[in-house]
């Protein structure tokens, strides 16, 4: 089985003191974080910001300390069907705009609160990094206010 290495991040926006995060919406109908492929002679980061760039037309700023790998199989339709085992690194990246202008690859996007892109979003991994990136926002927003976790 053909093992494959993204990139992505959990793009999120912050206007008066609200928190949203950005979910793309894939051709094939998930909702979902941009991300793609790490090309040969390119680190993680700088493919994330790389894609994220390429498929929201978003410059956006990584939010660092925070790292967080999937895995998942799938069959690849690009492949004849291949099996392929697939490893995503997600960083955090925040961004300054909130003017997403979505590659081919796409058919919508929506900023969304915590709640909603929860709710959005199709897999479980996604949630599952989605929660995990919130939770390290909220804890990392408490440290610079002074405060304490938990």
């Amino acid at each position: 089985m053909d093992e494959e290495r993204s990139a992505g991040a959990v793009v999120f926006c912050e206007e008066a003191g609200v928190r949203r995060y950005l979910l793309l919406q894939y051709d094939a109908g998930h909702w979902d974080f941009p991300k793609g492929h790490i090309e040969e002679g390119e680190d993680a980061e700088s493919a994330m910001l790389r894609e994220v760039r390429e498929e929201t037309g978003l410059n956006v700023e990584l939010v660092p300390g925070f790292e967080y790998e999937i895995d998942y199989k799938f069959k690849a339709k690009y492949d004849k069907g291949r099996l392929k085992h697939k490893v995503v690194v997600f960083f955090i990246a925040r961004a300054a705009s909130t003017r997403v202008k979505l590659s081919h690859e796409h058919k919508a996007h929506q900023w969304l609160g915590f709640g909603e892109a929860l709710a959005k979003a199709t897999y479980e991994n996604t949630r599952d990094v989605l929660r995990r990136a919130d939770e390290y926002l909220s804890y990392r927003g408490k440290r610079q206010d002074g405060g304490g976790y938990g």
